[in-house]
């Protein structure tokens, strides 16, 4: 740390020593030249004079109310000022109390905004001022008036140029904090969004598969003993169930490795290229599905076809935990306009009420739906069919809709 640091921090730490300091120098200067006399008859000479005593208790005084200029700068400056006009008023020969008036109006301007600065700063120049041309020893226009004149508009401009500066650092140093604050936030908003997605990925790989595991290892247990092929038949669907959610269970959580780990995963996330695998791993399990497609095969961003394809997945799983075992889906992909429009219908036979709580308050299936649907700025709309069953609704934009424009991929 340099000197200069060094003494900016001492003198922040102890502000009542360091204006003690400044108010002894300040005595010091009123004292020395209030020994000294300019002439100006022939040439500039200056030549000795002895001050009043009245004078010297004036500076004392003076100098010693700058002690507390930081605490009450507008009665240190009221203060000083009522000295100097004494002083101008009596003191002859003259000399300078009004240094002290002069750093007062200083600490005032440097502490205040720049309205109350002109305000205090012409009134003091007036006061003293006029006080010393009207009732000083000397002539009004002499150079002594002037000079006062002149000492404390330059204190009050002083004053408002530190004034004006400490408030310029002070707004560059909060646009800085609050820059760092923003990128902390992003980052931590950034964090937070990735790990919902991963979240309902995993929630959605999860619950389609093991809910198509516990169908299947149920008819094999039911048909164990006496239909041996149909439950090794089905025994097969749970290994190849568990098998798939195995490889994305590796895809989903593979994201979280660093970017260098060679072991990240490569495979593409699904899209509706594999309904129809999708929809042959729920009719191995034993529901009844009927597909339509009116898509003209469009090509979807990476975020629209992923949504696509998990709207499918958890409504499809929905039907199979709730809808019963004798339940009919229903599977539409319509491009309508500028939209994707994904319908997936059941005709469960539970009562709606029944289905309704089930499918609401059973997990985060629907409310996995919705953060998807809503990151891309499309629609959902889930609710139980008039006579029974069950519906899904969801509108897409073929393109891209995100406020940042970004893929949400």
């Amino acid at each position: 740390m340099s000197t200069l640091a060094r003494a900016r921090c001492q003198a922040k730490a102890h502000p009542l020593a360091m204006d003690a300091v400044l108010a002894t120098a300040v005595l010091v200067c009123m004292v020395a030249g209030s020994f000294v006399e300019p002439r100006h008859r022939d040439s500039v000479s200056w030549a000795l004079r002895t001050p009043d005593p009245l004078s010297l208790l004036l500076m004392t005084f003076g100098a010693a109310a700058l002690v507390f200029r930081r605490r009450a700068p507008m009665t240190v400056l009221a203060v000083t000022g009522t000295l100097s006009v004494i002083e101008s008023v009596t003191g002859d020969p003259r000399t300078p109390v009004a240094m002290s008036a002069v750093i007062a109006l200083y600490t005032v301007a440097s502490t205040t905004d720049r309205p109350t600065t002109w305000r205090i700063g012409l009134l003091t120049m007036t006061v003293l001022t006029g006080a010393a041309m009207a009732a000083g020893p000397l002539p009004w226009y002499a150079q002594e008036n002037l000079g006062i004149f002149a000492w404390t508009g330059i204190g009050a401009t002083a004053g408002d140029a530190v004034r004006s500066r400490r408030a310029f650092v002070q707004a560059i140093r909060e646009r800085a904090e609050k820059a760092e604050r923003t990128r902390e936030e992003e980052a931590r908003r950034r964090v937070a969004e990735e790990r919902l997605r991963i979240a309902r990925d995993l929630h959605d790989v999860v619950a389609h598969h093991i809910a198509l595991v516990n169908v299947q290892a149920g008819v094999a247990a039911h048909v164990m003993d006496k239909r041996p092929d149909q439950a090794k038949e089905a025994l097969g669907h749970v290994r190849e169930a568990s098998r798939s959610a195995l490889n994305e269970l590796r895809a989903t959580v593979g994201l979280l490795r660093q970017s260098g780990d060679p072991e990240a995963p490569t495979e593409p996330a699904p899209g509706l290229d594999r309904l129809d695998e999708l929809t042959g791993t729920f009719r191995n399990a034993g529901l009844h599905i009927e597909v339509a497609r009116a898509d003209q095969d469009t090509t979807l961003p990476a975020a629209v076809d992923l949504a696509a394809y998990r709207i499918i997945q958890e409504a499809l799983t929905n039907v199979q935990k709730h809808a019963g075992p004798q339940a009919k889906a229903e599977v539409s992909v319509v491009r309508v306009g500028p939209n994707i429009e994904i319908t997936v219908l059941d005709d469960g036979s539970g009562e709606q009420e029944d289905e309704q709580a089930n499918r609401d308050g059973g997990g985060h299936g629907l409310l996995g739906m919705r953060e998807r649907v809503t990151a891309l700025r499309g629609t959902l709309t889930t609710g139980p069919r008039y006579g029974g069953g069950f519906r899904v609704h969801a509108i897409l934009p073929s393109k891209n809709r995100t406020p940042t424009g970004e893929d949400p991929a």
